[in-house]
């Protein structure tokens, strides 16, 4: 609460200059009562330049009556009144007497704080001598927010490039690990890509807030022709829980290559295999909420286990564990692989 100090006789022989100019500036000053910008003037005879003046926008912008801004030093609203850079800002723009503008964090009756770009104009008698300031403040707080909004959104966007590049980096690591042929390697990183590029696609629909598992599933799985004749042989039973985007991505690159082995080697390889893909919740006492998806293939060809770790469980391993901290199990079964993926519920805006 700001403590309103007696009017002075300088005080009142200010605000009779005002009157005078109100006399003299007539439509002026009328306009300054009622345009929408804050102003205010004040008495540039006083070393702390007291308002004299305050038009009806600066009261409702900084939430005081006119009685308790009459009088006061013109810094009294500075959020932080000890800020020597505010200060040194505020006094060159009083000494430049020129339409320069400075920005300054102001706080409001209720102690709230807005950012206002300050521009300060001499007032001068008939003789030249400066006598009164005028003061105009432009209200900046939805533009500083959206500055802050629009860093947010580019640190976002660098986050995420980081971890695709990272991830397309690794990609391209295990495929030319995995094999010396040229277009073997090209094709095994051209379908990650679009897997890749697949998720991305879907997550931009949704604003990257955060994406349906049964829509990543479906989006996965399109390229792979579950919709011509195997979505017969295709069973998912599930809610649409949402995803945070790690999660998304990683598990649409899982997906991808379960959907690849299935149709090279697995139940999509011949005419009577059938995957049956589910999932649960659970919550352990110390992990917290904890998704567990099971994706099992039957009756496909024979499953043998392979002598060392393929490609493919090494890009679901590598999204699963190392992206989510989630553990992967894959079981080859004689009558098909199991695949159990036990991932933490993460929030749905971690990048």
């Amino acid at each position: 609460m700001v403590t309103m100090p007696d009017k002075s006789e300088q005080q009142k022989d200010a605000e009779a200059e005002v009157e005078g100019f109100q006399h003299d500036l007539g439509p002026f000053v009328v306009a300054a009562e009622t345009t929408r910008m804050a102003m205010v003037f004040t008495d540039a005879k006083e070393p702390a330049n007291p308002i004299i003046f305050a038009n009806d926008a600066f009261l409702a912008l900084t939430g005081y009556t006119r009685e308790e801004v009459l009088g006061q030093p013109f810094n009294f609203l500075m959020a932080d009144g000890a800020d020597a850079g505010a200060l040194k800002r505020i006094k060159a723009e009083f000494e430049a007497n020129s339409e320069a503008s400075t920005e300054i964090l102001y706080r409001r009756k209720d102690r709230s704080e807005f950012w206002a770009a300050l521009f300060v104009n001499p007032v001068r008698d008939r003789s030249g001598a400066i006598v009164q300031y005028f003061t105009s403040f432009v209200d900046l707080t939805r533009h500083k927010e959206e500055q802050a909004q629009s860093r947010m959104l580019i640190d976002e966007l660098n986050h995420r490039v980081k971890n695709m590049l990272a991830t397309v980096q690794s990609i391209v690591w295990q495929a030319s690990r995995a094999n010396s042929d040229p277009k073997v390697i090209r094709e095994a990183v051209e379908s990650r890509l679009f897997a890749l590029s697949r998720s991305h696609n879907l997550l931009t629909r949704e604003n990257w807030h955060s994406a349906g598992l049964l829509d990543v599933l479906h989006d996965a799985l399109e390229p792979f022709g579950v919709t011509d004749g195997r979505a017969e042989r295709l069973v998912i039973s599930g809610e649409n829980i949402r995803l945070s985007t790690r999660a998304a991505l990683a598990l649409g690159i899982a997906f991808n290559e379960l959907a690849t082995n299935a149709v090279k080697y697995g139940a999509f390889s011949n005419d009577k295999g059938s995957i049956r893909i589910d999932w649960t919740m659970i919550e352990p006492a110390s992990e917290g909420r904890r998704l567990v998806l099971s994706w099992k293939e039957k009756d496909g060809p024979k499953v043998t286990p392979p002598l060392r770790k393929g490609f493919g469980s090494r890009v679901i391993e590598r999204g699963l564990t190392h992206e989510l901290e989630g553990t992967v199990q894959l079981d080859y079964r004689p009558d098909g692989l199991i695949c159990t993926m036990n991932i933490p519920v993460p929030g749905t805006r971690d990048g």
